[in-house]
């Protein structure tokens, strides 16, 4: 098969053109005789690459079976000052992994802005490293009410308060804790910060019907100690399993639907609860259903948002109540914003909320109770 992609890519070149394999299935190829101009420079570059492109479209025949591939291009461009090879093939290995964000078969050209993407990466994984160090992370708990407006529990939010960079987004650190496996040890944080506050809660008359969910990212379920680690958890703090619910994207049930399915199970069995995130927003919501020992759908926000004015929206989310009601499965709504949207949930059979209208997430010290 590479010795096919090396053909392709010789046959889209020049004779002035030099290519090589770098390692594994990485190619490098070097064009020469370029424009001295860089705009004309680039635009010769990049018919080149997408020459190459569209001879990877083309079905790869091995044997008896055809194959499909894509090529993922990064251009780094240069002249008579550059003079640093390993500078060079840096920088178009910055653009190819772009292209390969992108979506794959798709060419990216180096600019300056990719490195200081990178630089501030690193610089962002490096804190977060430290943040797990020195106990920089906290909780918010954002209130979940029933049909009474009397709050049952809370969804627990991590949180990351960095001495400098100040309260770091949710959205800015956890795609780079996901991506560099600290996912892992952060969720072991928030599930062992968790389970603690439940022990507080348990221990007081006015708090012990308190619930706590948490968000389970898919490579922390599938790690090969995660169920071994929450059962010690669970055991230190001495509190009912029952008052733990873990919220599970449809991500996690993805890849190995038999895996899941027995780890669940075996929590399960211990008491704990499990809700289904994000309802409604994947591609096989309705066949899970089926064989996952689950306790709650979670409307997600994006259908409550515009329930009042878009019928589709609307028609979603009494669809997922009715559903979840036949099912025998709790149905939470999230992003609930107005009392409109309440009373419109509330008439179509909803019966616990969760949103800015009944409380944001907020430091415990704020959590009304």
């Amino acid at each position: 098969f590479l010795q096919e992609c090396a053909r392709r890519i010789s046959d889209c070149l020049r004779v002035s053109d030099t290519v090589a394999r770098l390692g594994g299935d990485e190619f490098v190829v070097l064009l020469e005789r370029l424009s001295s101009n860089i705009s004309e420079a680039t635009a010769q570059a990049k018919a080149l690459g997408e020459k190459v492109l569209a001879a990877f479209a083309e079905p790869c025949r091995l044997a008896e079976h055809e194959h499909y591939t894509t090529a993922s291009i990064g251009v780094a461009l240069f002249d008579e000052s550059s003079d640093n090879v390993n500078t060079l093939l840096k920088e178009a290995d910055m653009a190819m992994y772009q292209a390969k964000a992108a979506g794959r078969n798709a060419i990216r050209i180096f600019d300056p802005g990719m490195q200081a993407v990178v630089s501030a990466r690193s610089a962002l994984e490096a804190d977060l490293r430290l943040a797990l160090q020195e106990n920089e992370f906290e909780l918010f708990y954002q209130p979940q009410v029933n049909q009474h407006g009397e709050v049952i529990g809370a969804e627990a939010l991590l949180r990351w308060q960095h001495p400098l960079r100040g309260m770091v987004a949710p959205l800015e650190f956890i795609p780079v804790a996901e991506d560099t496996g600290l996912i892992v040890p952060i969720g072991g944080w928030t599930l062992k910060a968790a389970c603690k506050q439940l022990a507080a809660w348990a221990a007081k008359r006015e708090t012990a019907h308190l619930s706590l969910s948490v968000n389970v990212s898919a490579k922390q379920f599938r790690h090969s100690s995660f169920v071994g680690h929450l059962l010690d958890v669970l055991e230190a703090a001495g509190i009912a399993p029952g008052r733990l619910e873990l919220e599970l994207t449809e991500s996690v049930l993805i890849d190995d639907m038999e895996m899941t399915i027995a780890k669940m199970t075996q929590l399960k069995q211990r008491g704990i609860r499990f809700s289904l995130d994000d309802f409604g927003t994947g591609y096989s919501s309705l066949y899970y259903l089926k064989g996952l020992p689950l306790d709650q759908l979670k409307i997600d926000q994006s259908f409550v948002r515009d329930i009042m004015n878009d019928q589709n929206d609307a028609t979603i989310v009494k669809t997922i109540i009715a559903l979840g009601g036949s099912l025998g499965l709790d149905v939470i709504a999230e992003g609930v914003e107005t009392a409109a949207q309440r009373d419109f949930l509330m008439q179509h059979g909803c019966r616990l909320f969760q949103g800015f209208f009944f409380g944001r997430p907020v430091p415990l010290d704020a959590f009304p109770y």
